[in-house]
C-alpha cells in the first residue's frame, strides 16, 4: 500500500454541484432547449396542459432566431465548459483549504445537459458524505435558484439519492464577488475615461415579468439593486468613484411588463446624454449568450447608433480569484454552519421580510 492510502480510504466525500441555466450544444439542440425552458412552472404559471401547448409554440416560433444567436457563438452554449472551469478552479482552492476531506465537483444545468437527473446519477455513483448545492445564480429568484434547486430535489428522490445536502442560495453582496467585480468594473472604467467623455455605468441584469416579482415576492431585483450598491460603495473606497451608475434590465421578451428600466432604453439615454458607457453583467457570473451576442454585439451596435462615446463591457466573473475565493468560503462556511439553506454562506436572512420568495422565508 503507497504511504498515505490508508488515510485517504478513511476521508470523508464531499459533492459539490454548480448549478447554471445551460444552452444548447448545437444547432438541433436550440428548440428542445427552448421548449425546456418554457415548460419550466417557473417560467410559465399556466396549468399543464396549456403549459405544455405554449412552450411548443413558444419553442418553435423563437428558434430560428435562436439559431442565429448561437451561429455567433459556433453554433452552441460555451456555458457547460466554462462552469467545469469553475468547478475545477473551486476544487483546486478548496482541496488546500480542506485537506481531511475528498472533494469532487459536478456540474448541472437546468435546460440542457447535463441535466439534474444525470448529473444525480453521477453524484450518486461518487458516493458522497455529504453535498453541498451551489447555484451560480449570484441573485436568487423563483426563476433561476428556486427552479433548478426543485428539480434537483425531485432527481434527487427519484434516485433514491439520500445523502446530508447543504445549499447556498445567494451571495449578492459577498465581498468576494463584490471585489471581483470591481477589479474588472476597474479596467473597463479606465479604458472608457479614455474617451475624455463623461461615464455612466449600467449594472445590467437579466430582466423578469413584473407579475412574477408581485405575485411571489420574488427578491431578484431588490438583490439586483443591492449588489450594484455594494459594487459602487467598494468603488468609493478604493479612491474610484461612480459618479453616475444604475441598474438595468436586459433580455426583454414578449408582451407582459417587466421590470425596468431596460437596458437598451438606458443605452438609447447615454447617447443623447452624450456619455461614454460601461456595461457591467451584474447577475452572470460567465459568458453565454446574453453577454456575448446581446451586449456584445446587439448592445453595442444600440451604443453606436445612439451616440455613445464609447462603450465598453465589462468581463463575466469567469475563474477571477476573488470569485472563486468567494465560492470556496461559502462552501467552507455553510458546511460549518448549521443551517441547511444559507445566504452568502451563513444562517441569517438576507431579504427584507416582504420577500416571500426568499427561501428563508418559505423555511419559516
Amino acid at each position: 500500500m503507497r504511504p498515505g492510502a490508508g488515510r485517504c480510504l478513511t476521508m470523508k466525500k464531499l459533492a459539490i454541484v454548480a448549478f447554471n441555466m445551460g444552452g444548447p450544444d448545437g444547432p438541433d439542440a436550440v428548440e428542445p432547449f427552448l421548449f425546456n425552458l418554457f415548460w419550466d412552472p417557473a417560467i410559465i404559471g399556466a396549468p399543464t396542459p396549456i403549459r405544455w401547448v405554449l412552450a411548443k409554440l413558444i419553442s418553435r416560433r423563437r428558434a430560428p432566431v435562436a439559431r442565429e444567436i448561437y451561429e455567433h457563438l459556433g453554433g452552441g452554449s460555451p456555458l457547460v465548459g466554462l462552469t467545469w472551469k469553475q468547478v475545477h478552479a473551486l476544487e483546486s482552492v478548496l482541496g488546500e483549504r480542506l485537506a481531511d476531506v475528498a472533494i469532487q465537483g459536478f456540474v448541472c444545468m437546468r435546460y440542457w445537459h447535463p441535466m439534474s437527473a444525470e448529473t444525480v446519477r453521477a453524484v450518486k455513483a461518487y458516493g458522497p458524505d455529504e453535498i453541498v448545492l451551489l447555484p451560480l445564480y449570484p441573485q436568487y429568484s423563483t426563476t433561476t435558484s428556486e427552479s433548478s434547486l426543485k428539480d434537483w430535489d425531485r432527481a434527487a428522490k427519484a434516485a433514491g439519492l439520500d445523502v446530508p445536502t447543504r445549499r447556498i442560495c445567494c451571495y449578492p453582496t459577498h465581498p468576494g464577488f463584490v471585489e471581483g467585480q470591481v477589479r474588472l468594473l476597474t479596467a473597463a472604467l479606465e479604458e472608457a475615461r479614455a474617451s475624455g467623455a463623461p461615464v455612466r455605468v449600467l449594472f445590467s441584469a437579466h430582466g423578469l415579468p413584473k407579475r412574477i416579482v408581485d405575485k411571489k415576492g420574488d427578491p431578484y431585483p431588490w438583490q439586483v439593486e443591492q449588489g450594484a450598491a455594494a459594487i459602487a460603495e467598494r468603488m468609493q473606497q478604493t479612491g474610484n468613484r461612480l459618479d453616475d451608475w444604475l441598474v438595468s434590465y436586459q433580455s426583454r421578451v414578449g408582451p407582459l411588463e417587466w421590470i425596468g428600466p431596460s437596458t437598451e432604453d438606458e443605452i438609447a439615454r447615454a447617447g443623447r446624454d452624450g456619455k461614454a458607457l460601461v456595461v457591467l453583467p451584474v447577475a452572470f457570473v460567465s459568458e453565454h449568450s446574453e453577454t456575448l451576442v446581446e451586449l456584445d454585439i446587439e448592445y453595442k451596435a444600440l451604443a453606436q447608433d445612439a451616440g455613445c462615446k464609447a462603450y465598453v463591457r465589462v468581463p463575466a466573473l469567469g475563474i477571477e480569484d476573488a470569485f472563486i475565493d468567494a465560492l470556496a468560503d461559502m462552501v467552507a462556511q455553510v458546511r460549518a454552519g448549521g443551517c441547511d439553506t444559507s445566504a452568502q454562506g451563513g444562517c441569517d436572512r438576507l431579504c427584507p421580510a416582504d420577500k416571500r420568495g426568499c427561501p428563508r422565508h418559505q423555511l419559516g
